[in-house]
């Protein structure tokens, strides 16, 4: 039996803005961890290669070794929250989960596909995110592609 997200009779299809107010959020969470990876990279390359600071980002190794670990930072840091409870730290300040369409946590498949088809949804002016606007069921390209949605949670009860 596969597990399923809770109250999913009081969510309803999340709309461009607080999509976005999330990705703001979260790119600072990112920016942060990749400021990490890139110093503990350059550190590496000085140290332990025993490259003059002239050298360092000289070689196109360097160069590709940073962005594939850039890129693989970046899906970790997604495919960790969205597998453990389906929000990012930005998508819990703005009440967001992504499920897939019965409600329950997405697979790593799924988590793939966001990952990939949401940053191409960059390249052509963002459309893939603007998308959310002209389908009726609120959904971006990722969305689409993997087969899942991003609702909006109920305010929590006061006590």
């Amino acid at each position: 039996m596969t597990r399923r997200f809770p109250h999913l009779d009081d969510v309803w299809p999340a709309g461009l803005g607080r999509r976005l107010g999330a990705m703001f959020y979260d790119s600072f969470l990112l920016l942060a961890i990749w400021i990490a990876i890139t110093t503990l990279h350059v550190l590496v390359v000085r140290k332990m290669l025993g490259l003059a600071p002239e050298e360092v980002g000289a070689g196109v190794w360097q160069v590709l070794s940073l962005r594939l670990l850039l890129v693989v930072a970046a899906f970790a840091f997604f495919a960790f929250f969205w597998r453990r409870g389906g929000m990012t730290l930005g998508m819990q300040a703005w009440r967001l989960r992504v499920q897939t369409l019965d409600g329950g946590p997405i697979s790593l498949r799924q988590t793939m596909l966001r990952f990939a088809v949401g940053a191409f949804s960059f390249v052509p002016l963002g459309l893939g995110h603007w998308w959310v606007l002209f389908d009726a069921e609120r959904r971006s390209w990722a969305d689409l592609a993997s087969g899942t949605q991003v609702v909006v949670l109920p305010k929590a009860a006061k006590r």
